[in-house]
């Protein structure tokens, strides 16, 4: 007898260094993928290329097993937020750039990506992803 087993998936909290969109929430859920998976292809990747948005970021780690290759992708892009902060000394506002980084979607893809090949994305699926950005 099998019994299905239900998994549950702590959500990412809103932090000052990621700010997690919907869809890329949703894409974790489907794909199976933690919060810390989704970071460490951020912070350590094997291959870095341009995302398929304008000025998006494209990050993947290789995964899966020999007979059973796959690789996680996250694509992510850069938002410099300018905060003003008191210094000690001369009581000066200064200007400080924090950059926060917006994970907009990550994926498993199965077996090994084309390198640097650019995917031909319908127009429609392009203004979707303006609205996320």
């Amino acid at each position: 007898m099998v019994y299905a087993v239900r998994m549950r998936m702590r959500l990412p909290k809103q932090d000052k260094k990621y700010v997690w969109t919907n869809h890329v929430l949703q894409k974790m859920v489907f794909y199976r993928l933690s919060e810390s998976r989704v970071r460490r292809v951020i912070k350590n990747p094997k291959r870095v290329e341009e995302g398929i948005a304008p000025d998006t970021i494209a990050s993947m780690q290789p995964s899966g097993s020999k007979k059973r290759k796959e690789e996680i992708w996250v694509m992510w892009r850069e938002k410099i937020k300018n905060e003003k902060l008191k210094s000690k000394n001369d009581n000066l506002k200064l200007k400080m750039n924090e950059p926060k980084i917006i994970i907009i979607s990550a994926w498993r893809y199965p077996g090994q990506s084309p390198v640097g090949k650019r995917i031909q994305i319908p127009e429609n699926v392009l203004e979707d992803l303006k609205n996320y950005i």
